[in-house]
């Protein structure tokens, strides 16, 4: 099977390695997801400085005496992730971002890449989303095979006839998955305002939630179709500044109430507008929570 879609991704992470050098990422990026702990059975990471609280039998005595320091070794034990995707497939979708880009091309590469970064460190990845005959659920596994099937599967999902809310999906992941995960939604302001707040509530309790929100366009002087009614919007409409003030003072509510209904839940978000910033838009999501430290 050709790896169509994961390759769109691998083109798009062209300064995946630039990235990978910066301090605050590089654990994300460079296949190190990797946490702290103290104990024998585990790879020795470094020496440090015995602090109270330390197992004497972590003590390294020859390192010590050549110091005249306490130094006590530190170990690194593996720490494998789940990543869910939910992506949102309603035809919303087959819009245009702030950019002039396609959401559905920004949603895929945008999920899709920190997918491939997790799926290239031996992590697991799975997606849960409707398509065209119901809720389709991709099960955990690594590689990039996987990535492709659920790539393939999104683009493949997002048609015109296609009302669908991310509720069933998140519903689905909350009745029936037991395992600990990182679910990332993949959305818009329309179907992150529409996200319920119980199912959200029960969420956040057991795993870490992450929002990517797909911007939408600014109908201000374009030709605009409109996918809600299958038509263009007539130019008298575009070409209205009171109308245009009105759209972005809507837009700008609607951003304001997302982030407060997020905020409330422990949950973080960031937009993106084209697929050329999805690196560093992802970066400052994963900075913002701390799921892979």
């Amino acid at each position: 099977m050709k790896l169509d879609y994961v390759s769109r991704v691998k083109t798009g992470l062209k300064r995946y390695k630039t990235i990978a050098t910066d301090k605050t990422t590089s654990r994300v990026l460079d296949g190190s997801y990797n946490s702290i702990y103290k104990g024998r059975s585990m790879n020795f990471d470094e020496l440090r400085e015995y602090v109270p609280g330390d197992d004497i039998k972590d003590i390294d005595w020859k390192a010590t005496s050549r110091s005249q320091k306490v130094l006590v070794r530190q170990y690194i034990a593996e720490k494998k992730h789940n990543l869910m995707l939910v992506m949102d497939t309603n035809r919303r979708m087959l819009a245009e971002t702030k950019d002039g880009q396609e959401k559905k091309d920004v949603a895929l590469i945008s999920g899709g890449s920190l997918a491939y970064m997790v799926a290239t460190n031996g992590d697991y990845v799975s997606a849960v989303f409707e398509g065209g005959d119901g809720l389709l659920r991709f099960p955990f596994k690594m590689g990039a095979l996987n990535l492709e099937y659920i790539l393939e599967g999104y683009a493949k999902s997002v048609t015109m006839d296609n009302d669908s809310t991310v509720n069933k999906s998140l519903e689905y992941i909350m009745r029936n998955i037991r395992r600990r995960m990182i679910i990332v939604i993949v959305s818009d302001l329309e179907g992150i305002s529409k996200m319920s707040d119980s199912i959200l509530k029960q969420l956040v309790i057991v795993h870490d939630v992450l929002v990517m929100n797909i911007s939408d366009t600014n109908c201000s002087g374009k030709k605009v179709y409109n996918v809600e009614s299958g038509s263009y919007m007539p130019e008298f409409m575009t070409n209205s500044k009171k109308l245009d003030r009105i759209l972005t003072l809507r837009q700008q509510k609607l951003l304001s109430e997302c982030e407060a209904k997020l905020k409330h839940y422990g949950i973080s978000m960031i937009t993106i507008d084209s697929e050329d910033n999805t690196e560093s838009r992802i970066i400052e999501l994963l900075e913002k929570n701390k799921s892979f430290n």
